[in-house]
């Protein structure tokens, strides 16, 4: 009888999981209660730092993936990583726009987006279990999903994306309407006890904070439609999808306070996200014309980083005289 660590738990050694949960425990453990006991505000230069702390723990995390499950797999990790981090700064715009919406003071925003993680790490693992349920048991889910995100980087290439207007935002009015909300925000409390108007008893009251939780949690969920099924058309495992997911998301907290004044730079991100999503969905079928059980994942990783620091590099170039005047 073969130990417990090496049983397989969708189709990867449990201890390989379990190194990767202990990795995130300890890094959101550090991250509260060390980097951010107290609130306070995060500046760019603080927020660069932390970011780009928390990317070279997903690159070194890929070498990881690349010792233990071999080179198609890094390359398939490290591909599924860039491309969700992308997808990430188009949530980050939306972030802004809700605590500009409700008016959450910067010194708050960081305790707001910890717990939203916290959340995001939940909700993605079970969109991700369904996801890799439904491709293991019905094969053509795939060519759904490469369908999907073609006809998704069609839209959003000639039709563009609508413009955010969070303050007539039904789920918000939704929400508004139905949780018992305070006006004012009450120091970091989500919620808080105050008297009811009409029986003077005590009750629960949710402050401005948990509203923008909720609200950013619903967000990620609309998100993660587009994002889930872009990851599963690069790879199917299941260890790979979702390691990269979480290591993508872990750094958007500290890469919001950076890329919140600079999301007007990457003008043309949007167009190369496009492409990028057309591409990721047609390989899917490229790779049944050319006969191969999957596109080759070190092209792939060649092709993703060709598509975006196109879109990337023309963005700055084209904005260059808006950020002088700056």
């Amino acid at each position: 009888m073969e130990p417990f660590y090496l049983t397989l738990f969708l189709g990867t050694p449990i201890w390989l999981w379990l190194v990767f949960i202990g990795l995130v425990g300890l890094l959101l453990a550090f991250d509260l209660g060390v980097l951010n006991r107290g609130d306070k505000e995060i500046g760019v230069a603080e927020s660069l730092k932390l970011s780009s702390f928390y990317i070279t723990l997903g690159v070194l995390f890929g070498g990881f993936v690349w010792y233990q499950l071999g080179s198609n797999a890094a390359a398939e990790y490290m591909t599924a990583f860039v491309v969700e981090k992308t997808l990430a700064m188009d949530n980050v715009f939306v972030i802004a726009l809700i605590f500009a919406t409700l008016s959450i003071p910067r010194r708050y925003q960081h305790r707001v987006l910890f717990w939203g993680i916290l959340g995001v790490i939940v909700l993605r693992g079970i969109m991700i279990g369904v996801g890799a349920t439904l491709v293991a048991q019905y094969g053509w889910i795939l060519y759904v999903f490469a369908g999907f995100l073609i006809l998704t980087g069609i839209k959003m290439l000639f039709i563009g994306d609508k413009e955010h207007d969070m303050g007539s935002n039904p789920v918000l009015a939704f929400l508004r309407r139905r949780m018992p909300l305070t006006e004012e925000l009450h120091g970091h409390a989500f919620v808080v006890k105050r008297p009811d108007p009409a029986t003077g008893r005590l009750r629960r009251y949710a402050t401005p904070l948990l509203l923008a939780l909720a609200m950013i949690e619903i967000a990620d969920v609309i998100f993660a439609v587009d994002s889930v099924p872009a990851v599963f058309a690069i790879t199917t495992d299941p260890y790979i999808v979702y390691t990269s997911n979480i290591f993508a998301i872990l750094g958007l907290r500290a890469l919001f306070f950076a890329l919140a004044a600079i999301i007007h730079r990457f003008e043309y991100l949007k167009q190369a996200l496009a492409v990028l999503l057309i591409f990721i969905g047609s390989k899917v079928f490229l790779a049944d014309l050319m006969g191969l059980a999957k596109f080759p994942p070190a092209i792939s990783l060649g092709i993703t980083f060709a598509i975006l620091g196109a879109g990337i590099g023309w963005s700055l170039w084209r904005t260059r005289k808006d950020a002088a005047r700056a």
